[in-house]
Protein backbone atom coordinates (compact mmCIF):
# COMPACT_ATOMS: atom_id res chain seq x y z
CA UNK A 1 0.00 0.00 0.00
CA UNK A 2 1.38 3.41 -0.99
CA UNK A 3 1.83 6.11 1.61
CA UNK A 4 -0.90 8.36 0.26
CA UNK A 5 -3.32 5.42 0.44
CA UNK A 6 -2.36 4.77 4.05
CA UNK A 7 -2.89 8.45 4.83
CA UNK A 8 -6.32 8.47 3.17
CA UNK A 9 -7.37 5.38 5.14
CA UNK A 10 -6.13 6.91 8.40
CA UNK A 11 -8.03 10.11 7.69
CA UNK A 12 -11.19 8.09 7.16
CA UNK A 13 -10.63 6.40 10.53
CA UNK A 14 -10.10 9.78 12.20
CA UNK A 15 -12.98 11.46 10.39
CA UNK A 16 -10.63 14.34 9.56
CA UNK A 17 -8.71 15.45 6.47
CA UNK A 18 -5.30 16.62 7.62
CA UNK A 19 -4.07 20.03 6.56
CA UNK A 20 -0.52 19.04 7.50
CA UNK A 21 -0.08 15.62 5.93
CA UNK A 22 3.36 15.29 7.53
CA UNK A 23 1.67 14.82 10.90
CA UNK A 24 -0.44 11.82 9.95
CA UNK A 25 2.40 10.34 7.88
CA UNK A 26 4.69 10.48 10.89
CA UNK A 27 1.93 9.08 13.12
CA UNK A 28 1.83 5.94 10.97
CA UNK A 29 5.60 5.49 10.72
CA UNK A 30 7.52 3.14 13.01
CA UNK A 31 11.02 4.37 14.00
CA UNK A 32 12.56 1.33 12.28
CA UNK A 33 11.34 2.64 8.91
CA UNK A 34 13.15 5.97 9.17
CA UNK A 35 16.46 5.13 10.85
CA UNK A 36 18.96 7.92 10.34
CA UNK A 37 16.26 10.50 9.71
CA UNK A 38 15.06 13.25 12.10
CA UNK A 39 13.09 12.01 15.10
CA UNK A 40 10.03 13.88 13.78
CA UNK A 41 9.84 11.42 10.86
CA UNK A 42 8.42 8.67 13.08
CA UNK A 43 5.60 8.47 15.61
CA UNK A 44 7.72 8.75 18.76
CA UNK A 45 7.23 12.46 19.49
CA UNK A 46 3.55 12.35 18.53
CA UNK A 47 3.11 9.32 20.78
CA UNK A 48 4.50 11.32 23.70
CA UNK A 49 2.04 14.14 23.08
CA UNK A 50 -0.88 11.83 22.35
CA UNK A 51 -0.37 9.92 25.57
CA UNK A 52 -0.89 13.11 27.60
CA UNK A 53 -3.83 14.33 25.53
CA UNK A 54 -5.48 10.92 25.71
CA UNK A 55 -5.05 10.78 29.47
CA UNK A 56 -6.63 14.21 29.92
CA UNK A 57 -9.59 13.37 27.71
CA UNK A 58 -10.32 10.08 29.44
CA UNK A 59 -9.81 11.53 32.92
CA UNK A 60 -12.27 14.34 32.20
CA UNK A 61 -14.82 11.98 30.68
CA UNK A 62 -14.70 9.63 33.66
CA UNK A 63 -14.81 12.49 36.16
CA UNK A 64 -18.00 13.82 34.57
CA UNK A 65 -19.60 10.46 33.83
CA UNK A 66 -19.14 8.92 37.29
CA UNK A 67 -19.64 11.63 39.95
CA UNK A 68 -19.88 9.06 42.76
CA UNK A 69 -16.56 7.31 42.08
CA UNK A 70 -13.64 8.03 44.38
CA UNK A 71 -10.09 8.72 43.23
CA UNK A 72 -9.01 5.10 43.42
CA UNK A 73 -11.91 3.88 41.29
CA UNK A 74 -11.39 6.61 38.71
CA UNK A 75 -7.69 5.79 38.57
CA UNK A 76 -8.31 2.08 38.04
CA UNK A 77 -10.82 2.77 35.29
CA UNK A 78 -8.59 5.28 33.52
CA UNK A 79 -5.52 3.06 33.61
CA UNK A 80 -7.50 0.14 32.23
CA UNK A 81 -8.76 2.24 29.33
CA UNK A 82 -5.41 3.71 28.33
CA UNK A 83 -3.48 0.47 28.85
CA UNK A 84 -1.48 -0.96 25.98
CA UNK A 85 -3.78 -3.98 25.85
CA UNK A 86 -6.91 -1.91 25.31
CA UNK A 87 -5.32 0.55 22.89
CA UNK A 88 -3.85 -2.19 20.72
CA UNK A 89 -7.23 -3.93 20.49
CA UNK A 90 -9.04 -0.71 19.61
CA UNK A 91 -6.38 0.27 17.09
CA UNK A 92 -6.51 -3.13 15.41
CA UNK A 93 -10.32 -3.06 15.30
CA UNK A 94 -10.18 0.32 13.58
CA UNK A 95 -8.06 -1.22 10.82
CA UNK A 96 -4.77 0.47 11.67
CA UNK A 97 -2.55 -2.63 11.29
CA UNK A 98 -2.06 -2.50 7.51
CA UNK A 99 -1.47 1.26 7.62
CA UNK A 100 1.65 1.17 9.80
CA UNK A 101 4.92 1.74 7.95
CA UNK A 102 7.53 -0.56 9.48
CA UNK A 103 11.19 -1.20 8.70
CA UNK A 104 12.56 -4.59 7.77
CA UNK A 105 14.16 -5.10 11.19
CA UNK A 106 10.85 -4.63 13.00
CA UNK A 107 8.84 -6.88 10.69
CA UNK A 108 10.62 -9.87 12.18
CA UNK A 109 9.14 -9.27 15.62
CA UNK A 110 5.75 -10.69 14.59
CA UNK A 111 2.67 -10.28 16.75
CA UNK A 112 4.61 -8.84 19.70
CA UNK A 113 6.01 -6.03 17.58
CA UNK A 114 2.67 -5.31 15.94
CA UNK A 115 0.84 -5.18 19.28
CA UNK A 116 3.26 -2.56 20.58
CA UNK A 117 3.09 -0.61 17.32
CA UNK A 118 -0.72 -0.59 17.35
CA UNK A 119 -0.75 0.89 20.83
CA UNK A 120 1.84 3.52 19.93
CA UNK A 121 0.16 4.50 16.68
CA UNK A 122 -3.18 5.03 18.41
CA UNK A 123 -1.50 7.52 20.75
CA UNK A 124 0.41 9.14 17.91
CA UNK A 125 -2.79 9.58 15.89
CA UNK A 126 -4.33 11.31 18.90
CA UNK A 127 -1.31 13.62 19.03
CA UNK A 128 -1.41 14.35 15.31
CA UNK A 129 -5.16 14.96 15.36
CA UNK A 130 -4.81 17.34 18.29
CA UNK A 131 -2.15 19.40 16.49
CA UNK A 132 -4.01 19.53 13.18
CA UNK A 133 -7.67 19.71 14.22
CA UNK A 134 -7.70 20.91 17.81
CA UNK A 135 -9.11 19.53 21.05
CA UNK A 136 -12.80 18.90 20.25
CA UNK A 137 -12.29 16.72 17.13
CA UNK A 138 -9.62 14.83 19.06
CA UNK A 139 -11.96 14.30 21.97
CA UNK A 140 -14.68 13.12 19.59
CA UNK A 141 -12.30 10.56 18.09
CA UNK A 142 -11.18 9.25 21.50
CA UNK A 143 -14.71 8.94 22.88
CA UNK A 144 -15.99 7.34 19.69
CA UNK A 145 -13.26 4.71 19.65
CA UNK A 146 -12.59 4.13 23.36
CA UNK A 147 -16.06 5.01 24.63
CA UNK A 148 -17.53 1.53 24.03
CA UNK A 149 -14.88 0.12 26.37
CA UNK A 150 -15.81 2.37 29.29
CA UNK A 151 -17.45 0.31 32.01
CA UNK A 152 -17.71 0.88 35.78
CA UNK A 153 -16.78 -2.77 36.29
CA UNK A 154 -13.21 -1.86 35.32
CA UNK A 155 -13.01 0.22 38.50
CA UNK A 156 -13.61 -2.74 40.80
CA UNK A 157 -9.99 -3.79 41.14
CA UNK A 158 -6.64 -3.08 39.57
CA UNK A 159 -5.12 -5.51 37.12
CA UNK A 160 -1.89 -3.89 35.96
CA UNK A 161 1.12 -3.69 38.30
CA UNK A 162 1.53 0.02 37.53
CA UNK A 163 -2.01 0.85 38.60
CA UNK A 164 -1.75 -1.27 41.77
CA UNK A 165 1.53 0.39 42.68
CA UNK A 166 0.02 3.82 42.19
CA UNK A 167 -2.93 2.94 44.41
CA UNK A 168 -0.65 1.47 47.08
CA UNK A 169 1.59 4.52 47.37
CA UNK A 170 -1.33 6.96 47.19
CA UNK A 171 -2.98 5.11 50.06
CA UNK A 172 0.17 5.80 52.08
CA UNK A 173 0.12 9.49 51.17
CA UNK A 174 3.20 9.20 48.99
CA UNK A 175 3.94 10.79 45.62
CA UNK A 176 2.96 9.21 42.30
CA UNK A 177 5.57 6.64 41.15
CA UNK A 178 8.07 7.93 38.61
CA UNK A 179 9.59 5.64 35.97
CA UNK A 180 12.97 6.02 34.31
CA UNK A 181 14.45 4.08 31.42
CA UNK A 182 18.05 3.24 32.31
CA UNK A 183 19.12 0.82 29.59
CA UNK A 184 18.50 -0.71 26.18
CA UNK A 185 20.35 -3.73 24.84
CA UNK A 186 20.12 -6.34 22.12
CA UNK A 187 19.50 -6.03 18.37
CA UNK A 188 17.20 -3.34 16.99
CA UNK A 189 14.46 -5.81 16.07
CA UNK A 190 14.40 -7.50 19.48
CA UNK A 191 15.57 -4.94 22.05
CA UNK A 192 15.46 -5.40 25.81
CA UNK A 193 14.66 -2.33 27.89
CA UNK A 194 15.50 -1.81 31.55
CA UNK A 195 13.48 0.55 33.74
CA UNK A 196 13.44 1.58 37.38
CA UNK A 197 10.65 3.14 39.44
CA UNK A 198 11.03 5.74 42.17
CA UNK A 199 8.65 6.73 44.97
CA UNK A 200 9.44 9.92 46.86
CA UNK A 201 12.89 9.88 45.28
CA UNK A 202 13.71 6.34 46.43
CA UNK A 203 14.32 3.51 43.95
CA UNK A 204 11.78 0.80 44.78
CA UNK A 205 11.73 -1.46 41.74
CA UNK A 206 13.54 -2.55 38.61
CA UNK A 207 12.38 -4.47 35.55
CA UNK A 208 13.15 -5.53 32.00
CA UNK A 209 10.99 -6.15 28.96
CA UNK A 210 10.74 -6.07 25.14
CA UNK A 211 9.24 -2.57 25.26
CA UNK A 212 9.53 0.48 27.49
CA UNK A 213 6.06 -0.08 28.91
CA UNK A 214 6.72 -3.76 29.55
CA UNK A 215 9.90 -2.86 31.43
CA UNK A 216 7.98 -0.31 33.51
CA UNK A 217 5.32 -2.91 34.29
CA UNK A 218 7.98 -5.34 35.50
CA UNK A 219 9.56 -2.59 37.60
CA UNK A 220 6.18 -1.88 39.18
CA UNK A 221 5.67 -5.56 39.95
CA UNK A 222 9.12 -5.70 41.52
CA UNK A 223 8.23 -2.67 43.65
CA UNK A 224 4.95 -4.26 44.77
CA UNK A 225 6.92 -7.22 46.11
CA UNK A 226 9.54 -5.08 47.80
CA UNK A 227 6.92 -2.86 49.43
CA UNK A 228 5.06 -5.88 50.76
CA UNK A 229 1.93 -5.38 48.68
CA UNK A 230 2.41 -8.66 46.80
CA UNK A 231 3.65 -11.87 48.37
CA UNK A 232 5.84 -13.17 45.55
CA UNK A 233 9.23 -14.31 46.89
CA UNK A 234 12.31 -12.16 46.38
CA UNK A 235 15.48 -13.44 44.79
CA UNK A 236 18.46 -14.05 47.02
CA UNK A 237 20.21 -11.20 45.21
CA UNK A 238 17.25 -8.87 45.65
CA UNK A 239 19.23 -5.98 47.08
CA UNK A 240 21.85 -6.22 44.36
CA UNK A 241 19.07 -6.28 41.76
CA UNK A 242 18.13 -2.69 42.53
CA UNK A 243 21.63 -1.27 42.17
Amino acid sequence: MKLHERVAAAEAICGHTFINKDLIEAALTHPSAVEGKPVSASYERLEFLGDSILGAIIATELFERYPDMDEGQLTRLKISLVSGHTLSIVSDTLGVSPLIVMGISEKGTGKRGMKSALENVYESIVGALYLDAGFEPTRDFVIRTLGPHISPTLAVRSVSPKSRLQEAVQAQGKATPEYKLIGESGPAHTPTFTAVVFVDGLKVGRGQGPSKKAAESEAAQDALVRLGVDDAPLDADAEMHLR
